[in-house]
């Protein structure tokens, strides 16, 4: 591990590494950058804390990111159904509707697409809970490869 990685295997050690890792999970699901599956495989490599803890509290994290990316999206300006179009996210949305949101995981589109449902007025529940179970899943197979079950 280089230093970057040292100080970050440190901070995940430390005690407040589940604080850490769930701060990192929520950061990495708003539109700002992060580095979730950095923290994730390090607090793994650390392992301090089950592979089960970690994925929960990423996925709480990520998950919280996640919805405060939908609740922005709510807080847009209502627009009729001509005017919501164009953008990937949006066009996922209305071919494949709320399902769309087990993909919130993923780099460059996963952000918009939980914007875009807020925007769209989906249902609130059903939202948190795709968006929850796409990132578990995420979280849950870098676990198993970390581990050498999955290549």
């Amino acid at each position: 591990m280089g230093e970057i990685g040292n100080t970050l295997a440190a901070l995940v050690a430390g005690e407040h590494g589940l604080w850490l890792l769930g701060f990192t999970g929520f950061f990495s699901a708003t539109l700002l950058p992060g580095g979730s599956e950095a923290a994730m495989l390090t607090a793994l490599h650390v392992g301090q804390h089950s592979p089960a803890m970690l994925v929960l509290v990423a996925t709480i994290g990520n998950t919280l990111g996640g919805m405060t990316n939908y609740w922005l999206g709510r807080l847009l300006p209502d627009k009729t159904s001509e005017e919501k179009h164009g953008h990937k996210a949006m066009q996922w949305l209305q071919r494949y509707g709320i399902w769309a949101l087990l993909l919130s995981w993923l780099p460059v589109i996963g952000d918009p697409l939980c914007v875009a449902a807020g925007w769209l007025r989906m249902n609130q529940w059903g939202c948190t809970v795709l968006i929850a179970i796409g990132k578990c899943l995420r979280y849950a197979v870098l676990a198993l490869m970390f581990y050498g079950i999955i290549g």
